[in-house]
């Protein structure tokens, strides 16, 4: 019972222990939270800020600090101005009367000034240091020159001029900190000038502690060395060296004692620097070894324990600072990772937001898509009915309104009226020059006046005719934009797809590709992976530039790579820069797994120089390549003109991402819109994905194609109107599988149609390609079109174009190097 009791209880002290905690967390996050809107947005921190800056010293008399940072306040936070100003008055009062008299001086000055030349100054930002420089100056003659009964020293110049010098460069310095320190915007990063400036308020901030001390330890020692920690740990042996120096050289301007503090928080910084891979421990570890070394070797006599003591204090400081404040002070310093870090996050939002804009404009398109391509055929029928009224109105107004039949026709006999004005205009709609005999008859029985009714309708058929082709024109129209819009809806969905693709991180596969290429004893400079995947591998390289270069990258590198891989590697890009210290860029990528080797021949009409057929091959970045045929209708320089912009269109609109099917549906739509000629091209398109060496074949109007493997001939042939003629067709898709020495031969039909007293061109083209002893492209193009040229006996009747590409395997040129290595990929081992 006791146990059981026992176990009861202990739960629940659990569990009220947790809630201590957690209203202790609570009550600490909202005092945290209270203190920082009284210190920050009530404006509190430059009354502090103020008053340790009023009494900061340079060269023991001089207080450069004080008008620069009140005039930034004034600039920037000029509701917290008064607090700021009471803080300096503060401060001023602890050194001296006559110190605060002289700040009071100052800043009244500036005032009065400022509101004098405010109209005059346009830019306050630029004319706001000297008008700095010239109230210290004013201030400083005019004190002196009352001091020292009405005369001006030369040293009284002197300090005047360095005093205001200092104002000037301390007004350009917190006119950057001031908005960092108030926090009075979001901050995404601080520049390189930024941190300095930064560095040298926070430095100037402490000098303002000099000569306080508690329990036999200075302030300002016990501020600075922890400044240095805070930036070593956060920045590294840079940044923590750099505030080591700032600081100390600031001490030292203030009293000559301290410029002994100067190598010490300098080798501090630069020894936590290099030990903040330990974290706190380790920039500990740098102070305190720093001090220990700088207190044993100093010649100053300054006494050692004070000083650890002073250092074992900082390190307090820093162990009691929230791990909070150091992660968000690092991400503003460029350098470091938290920085890169919060940089890979902003990018990695704008990133999914612009494929969110991205995918939204897709929609839109598919949308605009749909609404374009909605086609209500009752309306269709409405409009046709409403069309023939009026059509009939504008014939009777001319015929039968002065007719004494009409009300026995259009009162009594409407629907037999009205069907047989309709079956005249639909027949002569037809194109039919007279009517029917029937329907002559059947007119004249009804009809008064037939041959007026007639010469009538014909003379309203243009206009009816006019406005339906303007109707077709417009639904030709409406379908082309449909097919675009749904076309760039798709092509923008995949692109949506591919941004919100992250970059794999691959830091341990770069590492041991370093490794093990510089084992081989070549030397590498950066290694960027992209995309590890099989038959898409993405790597850059960056090697030092040598002046007697052999090939190394496609007979070594690209080698090692491919044993590393397990696949085969190839140099897709190289830039180089010569010179002493210069480097190369190298991209490696997959190779393909078939290879395309194309040859072609032409010839004019005639043996003219211009031909109506254009040809193509073009590399797709989908690991696809095209090779296209077109035949303009006739010859001479419209035709080439027509063929070749059919490619043209072709080509981009492929480039583009969209598919081959509805490219050729738009390039036909183009054509058959931007003319009333009666133009058009054929079109022969073929498609080989160099992965599988699959092959579509997609043929307008085009003769047939043949591909040639060893002895055996396949015929592909489609039936298809030429390009530009009808705006509704379906494009035929002829898919094949090539293996590896295949010929496919293309041509136009000049080529195909060429021979002369030859009853099958097909049996005789088979029979040509198949004599052919020759598996070369180029000589396959050259002996086919001489073939044609002979059997008419030398004549060219019409334009020739013969394109043959051959298929082959891609075999690499250098074989793959072994390693001895097993390659690490998403915790995999390939060879």
């Amino acid at each position: 019972m006791e146990r059981v009791e026992r176990d009861i209880v202990e739960p629940v002290g659990q569990v009220d222990l947790e809630e201590r905690k957690l209203e202790v967390f609570q009550g600490l996050k909202k005092m945290i939270f209270q203190l920082q809107e009284w210190l920050l947005e009530k404006g509190f921190i430059f009354l502090l800020i103020g008053f340790l800056l009023g009494r900061a010293l340079i060269l023991s008399h001089l207080t450069p600090f004080a008008l620069p940072f009140f005039v930034a306040v004034f600039m920037l936070r000029r509701e917290s101005a008064p607090l700021a100003f009471i803080g300096i008055l503060a401060g001023s009062l602890t050194l001296s009367i006559e110190q605060i008299s002289y700040s009071f001086a100052t800043i009244m000055l500036f005032l009065v000034a400022h509101r004098l030349f405010r109209n005059f100054a346009k830019q306050d930002t630029i004319s706001l240091p000297f008008l700095v420089l010239f109230t210290v100056l004013a201030v400083d003659f005019g004190l002196a020159y009352i001091q020292n009964s009405y005369v001006l020293s030369g040293y009284d110049v002197l300090m005047g001029a360095i005093e205001a010098s200092l104002a000037f460069v301390l007004t350009l310095i917190f006119m950057q900190s001031i908005p960092f320190l108030a926090l009075s915007k979001r901050v995404k990063s601080l520049k390189m000038e930024e941190v300095v400036s930064l560095i040298i308020t926070l430095a100037s901030i402490t000098s303002g502690t000099i000569g306080w001390s508690l329990y036999g330890l200075s302030i300002e020692h016990i501020f600075s060395r922890y400044l240095v920690l805070v930036f070593s740990l956060i920045s590294g042996a840079a940044i923590g060296s750099t505030v080591g120096v700032v600081t100390g050289l600031i001490f030292s301007l203030a009293s000559v004692a301290s410029f002994f503090q100067m190598s010490l928080l300098a080798f501090s910084g630069l020894l936590g620097g290099l030990l903040k891979e330990w974290r706190r421990l380790g920039v500990s570890m740098g102070l305190l070894t720093a001090t220990l070394l700088a207190g044993m070797y100093s010649e100053n006599g300054i006494p050692l324990a004070p000083s650890m003591y002073e250092s074992l204090v900082a390190i307090m400081f820093l162990f009691l600072t929230p791990k909070m404040v150091t992660d968000q002070l690092a991400k503003l310093i460029p350098g470091t990772a938290e920085h890169s870090k919060e940089q890979q996050q902003y990018l990695m939002k704008m990133r999914d937001v612009t494929a969110n804009r991205v995918e939204q404009f897709s929609e839109v398109f598919q949308a605009l898509s749909k609404s374009f391509s909605h086609f209500n055929v009752n309306s269709l029928d409405e409009s046709e009915e409403r069309e023939v009224d009026m059509f009939l109105s504008h014939v009777t107004e001319k015929t039968c309104q002065t007719c004494f039949k009409k009300e026995q026709c259009w009162a009594t006999n409407f629907q037999q009226t009205y069907q047989l004005m309709t079956d005249v205009l639909y027949e002569l709609d037809a194109g039919n020059e007279k009517l029917s005999q029937k329907l002559t008859k059947d007119l004249e029985k009804h009809c008064f006046r037939p041959k007026r009714v007639e010469e009538a309708i014909n003379q309203q058929l243009t206009y009816y005719q006019a406005n339906q082709k303007l109707k077709k024109q417009v639904y030709d129209s409406r379908k082309l934009v449909a097919e675009q819009l749904r076309g760039v809806s798709e092509v923008m969905s995949d692109f949506a797809e591919e941004i919100q693709r992250e970059r794999e991180n691959h830091h341990q596969q770069e590492e041991q590709i370093f490794e093990a290429i510089e084992s081989f004893g070549m030397e590498i400079e950066h290694i960027d992976i992209y995309n590890l995947q099989k038959s898409n591998v993405d790597i850059d390289m960056t090697v030092p530039y040598s002046s007697n270069q052999h090939g190394e990258c496609q007979k070594l590198l690209a080698p090692m790579l491919s044993d590393i891989l397990g696949d085969n590697i190839v140099v897709y890009k190289e830039e180089c820069e010569g010179g002493l210290g210069g480097v190369c860029e190298i991209t490696f990528r997959s190779a393909k797994a078939f290879a395309i080797e194309t040859g072609a021949a032409h010839a004019a009409k005639g043996g003219g120089f211009v031909s109506g057929d254009s040809y193509s091959t073009i590399e797709l970045g989908a690991g696809k390549y095209a090779v296209a045929i077109s035949d303009g209708m006739g010859n001479g320089e419209r035709a080439h003109y027509e063929s070749n912009e059919t490619l043209r269109l072709l080509q981009q609109i492929l480039k583009s991402g969209i598919e081959e099917k509805l490219a050729i549906k738009a390039v036909n739509s183009i054509l058959q819109l931007r003319t009333t000629d009666e133009i058009f091209s054929t079109l022969d398109l073929l498609m080989i994905d160099l992965q599988d060496a699959t092959a579509n074949f997609l043929k307008v109007g085009s003769t047939p194609s043949f591909i040639k493997r060893g002895s055996k001939i396949i015929k592909v042939e489609a039936s298809n109107l030429p390009i530009g003629i009808l705006q509704e067709f379906e494009v035929d898709v002829v898919s094949e599988q090539l293996k590896s020495g295949d010929l496919v031969i293309m041509m136009s039909d000049g080529v195909f149609e060429g021979p002369r007293n030859v009853e099958n061109n097909d049996l005789w083209m088979k029979r040509k390609i198949a004599e052919l002893e020759t598996d070369d492209p180029q000589l396959v193009a050259d002996l086919l079109m001489e073939e044609v040229i002979r059997t008419r006996a030398g004549d060219i009747e019409d334009d020739m174009t013969v394109v043959v590409t051959k298929i082959s395997h891609n075999l690499p040129k250098w074989t793959s190097i072994p390693m001895n290595i097993s390659f690490s990929k998403n915790k995999k081992k390939i060879s």
